[in-house]
């Protein structure tokens, strides 16, 4: 059998690509457009895996889609493929509505073509040949990874966001991210195209495109530069370390309820400054400044983004109880993990900071203008 995987060259498309390949025989058929945050250094292990089959190319290019189902006749679409960084959505919202909405449109249809093609009903079992999982409608499965940003901000005291939460999105890019949630819950409504939604928390772990913070915490300090905390820091996110995600996704795949939402996190809500900090004290430990001073002095307080939102946290319940996922990182062993990763992963770094994205950076926070 095969599954398709959308965005399966970026953080955590590429995670979850490496960790099925590395638990089952079945077959990846991986496509990405290979943007910035598209890294086929990161799937460098497998370029002699007879089971990766990777192909560059959008989401939005139906013909390319509806040609890669037909060819494999994948058994599961798994799609990850967005443009995910809330600070380029409000500097050129344009790629993130073209990406996350019209693209998610094309791809909903490319798959209900292929989808309403299938046979309705299992072979008899006199014709059926042993041991086959034979691909019908009923046995399909449209899964679309999401954010808990969708649902807007939390203050202080608000219950974490269950999967019943209203979307109230204040960024271009989580407003992207809603409008495609609600096509591909109104496909399964409308058409009848069984699919699967995760909305999750921030991710962080190997491969970690450094924009987002912890990476960028880890590059920065060890090069000397600035680390940027936007307004006071105080903004609180739950984290959830990717292999982590990645195992939920393949339990919701495997066992989630049709038209289902589920919400997955790692129960670790913390303020961005304490992860900061925490960051700078591991560093500190695994590779000590040469003049003894530390870390944290580098930390730099910069002007609050734009409409960010003070709190999320994710109510990861209903996964839990229905079909029996947790995660098995602690806040504390995942982020030694991800700092050591980073720490013997210098030229995968190097490689990723080239070009666009090391501009971008440079001219983001060109405005770090208040110490602690």
């Amino acid at each position: 059998m095969t599954i398709l995987v959308t965005g399966g060259a970026g953080f955590i498309g590429a995670n979850f690509v490496l960790d099925w390949l590395a638990a089952s025989s079945e077959t990846v058929v991986n496509l990405d457009k290979l943007t910035y945050a598209g890294n086929l250094e990161t799937l460098t292990s497998l370029q002699n895996n007879a089971n990766h089959v990777f192909v560059r190319g959008d989401i939005g290019d139906l013909a390319l889609v509806e040609s890669l189902l037909q060819t494999h006749q994948p058994r599961a679409v798994v799609n990850f493929a967005a443009e995910s960084h809330v600070d380029r959505s409000i500097h050129g919202p344009g790629e993130f509505i073209e990406t996350n909405i019209m693209g998610t449109f094309r791809l909903l249809e490319a798959v209900r073509g292929y989808w309403s093609g299938l046979p309705q009903e299992e072979m008899h079992p006199r014709v059926k040949p042993e041991n086959d999982k034979h691909l019908t409608q009923s046995s399909f499965r449209f899964l679309h990874v999401s954010t808990d940003e969708v649902y807007g901000s939390l203050s202080k005291d608000d219950p974490a966001f269950a999967e019943t939460h209203r979307y109230e999105p204040n960024s271009p890019y989580s407003a992207s991210k809603a409008a495609s949630d609600h096509l591909v819950r109104a496909w399964h409504h409308t058409y009848g195209l069984p699919v699967l939604t995760t909305n999750c928390s921030n991710n962080y772990g190997p491969y970690h495109f450094p924009e987002k913070l912890i990476p960028l915490m880890i590059v920065n300090a060890l090069a000397g530069k600035p680390l940027p905390v936007y307004g006071d820091g105080m903004q609180v996110r739950d984290w959830l370390y990717v292999k982590d995600h990645c195992s939920a996704i393949r339990r919701v795949l495997e066992a989630g309820r049709l038209g289902e939402t589920y919400n997955v996190g790692g129960w670790n809500e913390k303020p961005n400054i304490e992860i900061v900090q925490t960051v700078c004290k591991l560093l500190d430990a695994l590779r000590p400044k040469a003049d003894g001073t530390h870390y944290s002095s580098q930390i730099t307080y910069v002007t609050d983004r734009p409409g960010h939102d003070r709190r999320y946290a994710i109510d990861a319940r209903k996964l839990e109880q229905e079909l029996g996922w947790k995660p098995a990182e602690t806040f504390e062993s995942g982020i030694r993990k991800t700092v050591e990763w980073y720490l013997a992963n210098p030229q995968w770094v190097s490689n990723v900071q080239s070009g666009a994205y090391r501009d971008w950076v440079q001219k983001q926070y060109a405005g770090a203008d208040r110490k602690p």
